[in-house]
């Protein structure tokens, strides 16, 4: 087979996870050509959420400040009754990690626009897309993948060195890679019902879950004056009872919405998927985004841990094509991604059991309970910052670790003066922290060789208070990295490129294992 390469990587499908990964090899210089059968955007309101996990990746992408203009901040969340009787919120508290939001209202056709407006202004130099191709084929060798094509009945052959398939929940990747997908679907049929606002009403800011053991529903502003009804058909009905916008105003009205409020402009069917891959991976050619996996809605983050997946595989790929990082490397995709769909997918389910009103008083006070005497201060799971499972991590995770959790990004400042967010001081480098002290002088000399070898850089954060000493170091202007460090007794933290701990002083610094 001929080891002409097209480009680096061939991406099937170009929705939100296949924009991010060729955003994030393109970032670090890595050329893509994507392979996406419909030739605009999809017009439906999917995904309504992201959170600030999501905006620091966008962040690390530079193009945080661009989606930003197009989404909103979310105010809370709440399940409640129709009575009015409010079951449980969750207040959003401002995010560590680097934005004050936690949360923001989208709408994603439009923000899906603005993503691969993004590539096309920053990267059309290395990335290719290819609008309006059906891949027929997949075929891979010792040396890279060959992806066939078909568009306006001509045939196209893509050369790459490595694939991404995120063509979405009915991938065809998947199957012609062998990948199974395991799990269930939900019988239930549910309306989604998407209007443009003609008027305010009062706490439409809320993300409001109206609880109800018959008719359940998600009711959510999304951004530019769109908002978005999710209402489940009784077992009687069928989509084939709401052919117009005219047999959906009833459900509207029972919540108090009328033609006063919005206009409907579209409205679609879906069911919901409990669903994963058996394997992520298949030689060179990789699952992610809803091809992996498929989750209830009730997290809202089915579309953003797609997103996650095309940027972890997306960087790890492109280090790895540079011979930055060894191939061992990208063993570490699944093992880091699939604990966190599953956590995800896990967190949806025991949501939609709140809102479908399938959980006892005892779960129920179960899950607004707040554990005592924790290391780390408690929040609840859809909102507390990420942490890693598994992966390319040293050290046992749980409360009283640092292991695994990703730093949280202060104002910070140099030695010259110069105040940014934290990211912007690190670079996308592994980075060895050292609390008050210049990490690289409490490494052995197989640590620090370990680490050198993977470009890692030696930062020293010291308090404000404090005199820099060296050219090179930080100083905790906030004053939340070093007592964040503190709280976990370390005193030197390896940060990986994705801002996640990967090892510290407290459990050894040696360079993770593959």
């Amino acid at each position: 087979m001929t080891k002409n390469y097209d480009a680096d990587v061939a991406i099937v499908g170009y929705g939100p996870t296949g924009v991010i990964a060729a955003l994030t090899l393109a970032r670090h210089g890595i050329s893509a050509v994507a392979l996406e059968r419909d030739r605009d955007v999809y017009p439906r309101a999917r995904a309504v959420t992201v959170n600030d996990w999501t905006m620091r990746i966008f962040q690390d992408l530079g193009i945080d400040e661009r989606i930003e203009r197009v989404i909103d901040p979310q105010r809370a969340l709440r399940w409640m009754t129709y009575d009015r009787t409010e079951i449980m919120r969750i207040e959003h508290p401002p995010s560590t990690l680097g934005r004050t939001p936690r949360f923001y209202n989208i709408y994603q056709p439009t923000m899906e626009a603005e993503l691969r407006a993004a590539v096309q202004d920053r990267y059309a130099d290395l990335v290719t897309v290819h609008y309006g191709d059906e891949v027929t084929g997949i075929e891979q060798d010792a040396d890279g993948v060959t992806v066939t094509s078909t568009a306006d009945g001509v045939t196209r052959t893509t050369r790459a060195r490595y694939a991404i398939g995120a063509d979405g929940g009915s991938s065809a990747t998947r199957g012609r890679i062998g990948c199974k997908l395991l799990g269930d679907t939900d019988d239930v049929t549910w309306v989604v019902i998407d209007c443009h606002v003609k008027r305010w009403w009062p706490d439409r800011d809320f993300l409001t879950f109206w609880s109800d053991k018959e008719r359940p529903v998600v009711d959510i502003a999304l951004s530019a004056g769109n908002h978005r009804w999710e209402i489940p058909l009784k077992p009687d009905e069928t989509p084939a009872d709401y052919p117009t916008s005219a047999e959906l105003w009833p459900l509207l009205k029972a919540l108090g919405v009328s033609e006063d409020d919005v206009d409907i402009h579209q409205h679609a069917f879906y069911q919901h998927h409990v669903r994963m891959a058996d394997t992520f991976r298949q030689g060179r050619v990789f699952l992610a985004g809803d091809a992996a996996h498929l989750m209830p809605p009730w997290a809202g983050a089915g579309m953003q841990t797609g997103m996650r997946d095309a940027h972890d595989l997306g960087w790890k790929l492109a280090r790895v094509l540079k011979g930055e990082l060894p191939e061992g490397w990208l063993d570490t995709y699944e093992a880091e991604r699939r604990p966190n769909a599953a956590f995800y997918t896990g967190l949806a389910v025991g949501l939609g059991r709140v809102i479908k009103q399938e959980v006892s008083a005892a779960e129920q006070a179960a899950m607004n309970a707040v554990p005592e005497n924790t290391v780390t201060p408690f929040e609840p799971p859809l909102t507390a910052p990420p942490v890693l499972a598994g992966g390319w991590i040293r050290g046992e995770t749980g409360d009283a670790s640092v292991i695994g959790r990703m730093i949280p990004q202060p104002v910070i400042g140099d030695t010259a003066g110069r105040m940014a967010r934290l990211d912007e001081h690190l670079g996308h480098h592994f980075v060895l922290l050292g609390d008050d002290v210049d990490p690289a002088t409490l490494l052995s000399t197989e640590e620090k060789a370990g680490w050198d070898t993977l470009g890692a850089h030696y930062r020293a954060v010291r308090p404000k208070t404090a005199h820099t000493r060296g050219p090179h170091e930080l100083v905790d202007l906030d004053e939340v990295v070093l007592p964040w460090m503190r709280r976990y007794g370390a005193r030197v933290i390896a940060v990986r490129p994705d801002r996640f701990v990967a090892a510290a002083d407290t459990h050894g610094l040696a360079v993770p294992a593959l």
